[in-house]
């Protein structure tokens, strides 16, 4: 039997599962994520270790990272985990571990998880936005991920938010310098910060103080969504993709994927629409999923 590992590596947790021949989960294993470059590259060449040890059989290995390899130099370049930036990670864990590994940003490893077995299964294009403390997208064709010359496909945190209306000027400043970036009005923080003022950052109350009444909350809950509609229209007028799947924690969000497509539908340039949006299938294990998944069965 062939089996794949994936791995995803996050800011303070790590998860490894190992996938059989028809995509079943054969072992899975999470632990905290360390600190220094050098010590999370131990980290991972143990559990790789420890996995192969317990299903006894050597497997393939697939990585997500929070950031991406610069087709420039082989180096990682916009991780938010510190650490990895400007290290040869695909080469340092590779020869840690004696082979080959394959590395692809977080996003990718969800938007491939779900066309390969998930909510997307059928689609020929699919768009995997997460939606979290973070906010960005992957882009899968025809079973493969989209990633670009410069490995930057998918960005869509630090995109602007179009047809901003006048209460929302002036633009938000990012972390990265810009002004405008969706990161700054859809990602968990922003929906706090909307909801709470500033300071706010855990949004997971707001809608259960909505459905209480709560007008604060239901504000928010609805600007959020029709920021983000604004933002998937951009999207779906350059990619019309058969299915756009919402991850991370905000995808709970209640009814928001029913909603988006009559919010959406305003700013779309075409005489008909109708978008396939949908919640994930994996779950907060479908990026590790889709790391396994970067090698073939």
């Amino acid at each position: 039997m062939a089996y794949r590992i994936g791995i995803d590596l996050g800011g303070t947790k790590t998860e490894i599962i190992v996938l059989g021949a028809a995509g079943e989960v054969v072992l899975r294993r999470r632990q905290p994520t360390p600190s220094g470059y050098g010590a999370v590259i131990g980290a991972l060449t143990a559990m790789v270790g420890a996995a192969e040890a317990e299903i006894g059989a050597k497997c393939s290995v697939g990585i997500g990272i929070p950031g991406t390899i610069s087709p420039a130099t082989g180096l990682v370049k916009n991780a938010n985990s510190n650490a990895l930036n400007g290290h040869p990670f695909r080469e340092d864990f590779g020869a840690a571990l004696g082979r080959e590994v394959r590395v692809a940003n977080d996003a990718n490893c969800f938007a491939l998880s779900e066309s390969s077995d998930g909510a997307a299964a059928s689609a020929d294009v699919v768009v995997g936005m997460i939606l979290g403390t973070g906010c960005g997208a992957g882009i899968v064709v025809h079973g493969r991920i989209l990633e670009g010359r410069h490995s930057i496909a998918g960005e869509f945190g630090h995109t602007p938010l179009p047809w901003p209306q006048p209460h929302e000027l002036p633009l938000r400043t990012c972390w990265c310098g810009q002004a405008g970036c969706l990161e700054t009005y859809l990602a968990g923080p922003a929906l706090a910060f909307d909801c709470d003022g500033p300071g706010a950052r855990d949004a997971s109350h707001i809608p259960a103080r909505a459905a209480a009444g709560d007008k604060a909350a239901a504000t928010a809950l609805a600007t959020h969504a029709d920021r983000l509609a604004r933002a998937l229209a951009v999207l779906s007028n350059i990619l019309d993709p058969d299915a756009i799947i919402l991850g991370g924690g905000l995808s709970n969000l209640p009814n928001l994927a029913e909603s988006l497509p009559s919010l959406m539908a305003p700013y779309i340039f075409s005489d008909q629409f109708t978008p396939n949006i949908r919640r994930n299938a994996h779950g907060d294990s479908s990026g590790v999923r889709g790391a396994a998944w970067l090698w073939p069965a």
